[in-house]
């Protein structure tokens, strides 16, 4: 495969998998692992899709992430857990601690659950999304290791923590938010980086603590900037509160990078999973007719010229799956060069 062609979901997603079963995750791990995989990619957000399976792979193959860990609860209550990872594939670990928060919020209507000691968890709005598809509000974050600039600083104060939301709607796709509290996730720099194109005045601060476009810097000299300054760097603050402090996991420093350490070395990532039923809360029924009179009013606000409506969240990147349901999905040169580096890790043929 090269640049231009496509690839249909089903079987990016096959390829995932046989990946990931090869170096020895179970076939359920694995299967949903590349179905989050894949739907990212699918979306449109390439930077968090199948791009880190050689990545992920690396880990798996030196045990930084264990491939038969089993996530456990450490301790809990009625409307809140928290979980130890054990180390697993972000994903496995993620999929069990949403899965949790649901499980309580049906009890109780709220419910969060910490998860320390975990890979690289991804996309966090798939999750996110996954419960809004179930009949919960969802909100979900992480924490990394610190790239990200704080407003005067001269260095790296924070990780680039995601931040994530999704709300259910009535016969239609969830409204969803997944965004990097740095300016820009890292994982788009590195991308322009390696297709050559510039690097805009807003997306790094250089040594001196100033703006740079100077994309050579990037990461050794280089910070990424908070999203919307004080604002963005209160966010990931939050982001490292709910996602690391809590529930007593890694923080800023302690966390491994996933990509340039020892596959040996496990990563410590963290992240919450913060769920309401609307089920429990509301009448659901009340509550779609309220939601959608907004989502009507949004979608009818006069726009600029050249634009065909506003948008709700999440919008654009579910129009792109529906899209490559039908044509493929177009991974672009950067992602496919890393498909073929997980080829060659596993011995899995690439289409």
């Amino acid at each position: 495969m090269s640049a231009g062609q496509s690839i249909s979901i089903s079987e990016l997603q096959q390829f995932v998998e046989n990946c990931l079963t090869s170096v020895g995750l179970n076939t359920e791990s694995a299967h949903e692992s590349a179905q989050a995989l894949a739907t990212t990619d699918a979306m449109g957000v390439f930077t968090h899709g199948s791009k880190l399976l050689a990545g992920y792979l690396k880990k798996l193959q030196g045990g930084g992430y264990v491939v038969n860990a089993v996530p456990r609860v450490e301790r809990e209550g009625p409307s809140w857990g928290i979980v130890d990872g054990q180390s697993a594939l972000g994903q496995v670990a993620s999929l069990f601690s949403i899965r949790l928060a649901m499980q309580k919020a049906r009890e109780t209507g709220v419910a969060y659950v910490g998860l320390r000691n975990s890979g690289h968890i991804g996309a966090a709005g798939y999750f996110a999304a996954m419960a809004a598809r179930e009949g919960f509000i969802a909100t979900v974050t992480g924490n990394d290791m610190p790239s990200v600039a704080a407003p005067g600083s001269r260095g790296a104060v924070l990780g680039s923590n995601p931040l994530a939301y999704a709300i259910p709607v009535a016969d239609g796709d969830p409204i969803l938010l997944d965004i990097a509290t740095a300016a820009v996730a890292g994982g788009k720099v590195y991308a322009a980086i390696q297709r050559g194109e510039e690097i805009p005045p807003t997306w790094l601060i250089g040594p001196d603590g100033k703006p740079t476009t100077d994309g050579s810097l990037y990461p050794r000299e280089t910070s990424l900037a908070p999203m919307a300054g004080h604002k963005g760097y209160g966010f990931g603050l939050w982001c490292e509160i709910l996602s690391a402090v809590l529930p007593g996991g890694h923080m800023t420093n302690q966390v491994g990078s996933w990509m340039f350490d020892a596959p040996s070395l496990p990563s410590w990532h963290n992240a919450s999973f913060t769920v309401m039923d609307i089920g429990v809360m509301a009448d659901p029924v009340e509550f779609q007719q309220r939601l959608k009179q907004l989502i009507d009013e949004i979608h009818a606000a006069p726009t600029a010229d050249g634009v065909e409506s506003v948008l709700l969240p999440g919008e654009r990147e579910w129009n792109n799956y529906r899209r490559a349901q039908s044509v493929g999905i177009g991974l672009p040169a950067d992602v496919i060069e890393n498909l073929r580096r997980a080829s060659e890790l596993t011995g899995i043929a690439f289409p």
